[in-house]
């Protein structure tokens, strides 16, 4: 039996692909329930020849809306950058899908097994289990699991799936430090009816030390995301939001306008600082736990995904937990750190302030080649063989 701490995105594939490869689990989630709350997220090519491979890709692409172009734009919607999906939307036969985080997450639940999930289970302490300990198991159980419920439980396997705050990661593992971008984000959820050309894409304006992007992720549905820059003072009230971006194009504006506040949330933006070891003796990291990155290429969740994808066939080609677990990290780290530090990178260019330095940017990347733009998405999107 293995056990999951967090039942995120990554935690939820991650116990598909096992029990789809025939390998018992035990999922652990300090939720008291699953709902369709949140903001949205873009199921990218690679992230969807995942779901492909497990048999479910259909039910994301039945719930969301396809999306096959991704560009960078000015705050007039002026393109500066165009990511055409299409070509890998041929190769790989699947699109990138636009769809609300809740409702993934709802789907995906669904494809579990009966009593894999356990929720209102917030992990307070987990310790290894010396020799000397009896367990009161018949099995090999290495982990004693302590929630705050004040219940215990024991385990002989762990994946750490709980996100950059990852318990499993910081009661385990070896120190590791958070980043902070400086910069805060706002995600919005709004009752929108876009303009036609702009249903089946991503578009993310770059304006001075400010960013917003929107899609479609279902009819009439628009998720949204706005960042600003700070130096200092990064205590933004909501009140202040319209007038970040007044300097937008009519289309942003509105879309922020008609938005309900309680369907706004902020956060600053973080993610882990790249670091070695993702794998101890029976436990393992994997997404957000392993290698939290900025948003600035749509890949967090979808890393993750790729994680469970690759981590359960290392679990079927390799004899051991640990054997498979070591492999499973020299397969996805150089990967997942290059995304981490390319996004990091990102969302620095991405807010300059300065003019002269802004318009330099943007017609270096107007001139950059479509080839570029493509061999950059086929590292993204290609998936590793185990």
């Amino acid at each position: 039996m293995i056990t999951i701490i967090g039942a995120g995105i990554g935690g939820l594939t991650t116990a598909i692909a096992l029990q789809k490869q025939g390998i018992p689990v035990k999922i652990y989630e300090q939720a008291p329930s699953i709902k369709a709350v949140g903001a949205g997220i873009i199921l990218a090519n690679n992230a969807m020849q995942v779901y492909k491979n497990l048999g479910i890709s259909y039910l994301f692409v039945t719930e969301g809306n396809a999306i096959s172009s991704m560009n960078i734009v000015t705050p007039q919607l002026k393109v500066i950058s165009k990511a055409d999906l299409q070509y890998f939307e041929e190769k790989y036969r699947v699109k990138n899908t636009a769809i609300h985080r809740g409702t993934l997450q709802k789907l995906l639940v669904e494809e579990l097994d009966e009593g894999t999930l356990e929720l209102g289970k917030q992990l307070q302490s987990v310790k290894r289990i010396t020799n000397s300990e009896d367990t009161g198991d018949g099995n090999q159980q290495n982990f004693q699991l302590t929630f705050t419920d004040g219940t215990t439980t024991t385990a002989a396997y762990l994946i750490g799936a709980d996100g950059i705050e990852s318990q499993v990661r910081q009661q385990l593992f070896p120190a590791t430090e958070i980043r902070y971008a400086q910069q805060v984000c706002w995600r919005g959820l709004t009752n929108f009816t876009l303009p036609p050309e702009y249903r089946h894409e991503l578009n993310e304006a770059w304006g001075k030390g400010t960013r917003f992007g929107f899609v479609q992720i279902a009819p009439n549905t628009v998720y949204w995301y706005a960042l600003k820059s700070y130096h200092t003072v990064h205590k933004f009230g909501l009140h202040m939001l319209e007038g970040f971006f007044a300097d937008y194009h009519a289309l942003i504006r509105e879309i922020i306008k008609h938005t309900p506040k309680e369907k706004i949330h902020t956060a600053e933006i973080t993610d882990l600082k790249p670091h070695k070891t993702w794998h101890i003796p029976q436990a393992v990291l994997i997404g957000d736990a392993a290698h939290a990155t900025t948003p600035n290429l749509g890949q967090g969740a979808c890393q993750a995904i790729e994680d469970a994808h690759v981590l359960a066939n290392c679990f079927v080609n390799y004899p051991s937990f640990d054997e498979a677990a070591q492999k499973f990290q020299e397969l996805r780290i150089k990967k997942a750190h290059q995304i981490v530090n390319t996004s990091w990178t990102i969302g620095k260019v991405s807010h300059l302030n300065n003019g002269f330095l802004i318009m330099l940017r943007n017609t270096a990347m107007r001139m950059l080649p479509k080839s570029a733009s493509r061999k950059q998405s086929a590292q993204i999107f290609e998936l590793v063989d185990v």
